[in-house]
């Protein structure tokens, strides 16, 4: 048998995903501000990348939310 659908925590389990991407954002950036000029530019290359998909996530995040928001009215 099927489990129910139970999206009653959904918007919750989205925010702490939010604010998971946003830490792990910062973390880039700290990273990237205390040892740019010792790293190689692949490294950074890669970092920037990962930062701009976490940025790209957040979105999605906010984005689920809002229809979360809008399917329980």
């Amino acid at each position: 048998m099927a489990k129910p659908d139970d999206r009653s925590d959904n918007v919750e389990k989205l925010q702490d995903s939010i604010q998971n991407t946003i830490q792990n954002f910062r973390e880039g950036q700290d990273y990237l501000s205390e040892f740019a000029d010792e790293i190689p530019g692949e490294e950074i290359a890669q970092i920037e990348k990962k930062n701009s998909k976490r940025l790209n996530a957040i979105e999605g995040f906010r984005a689920e939310i809002k229809d979360e928001a809008s399917d329980k009215q």
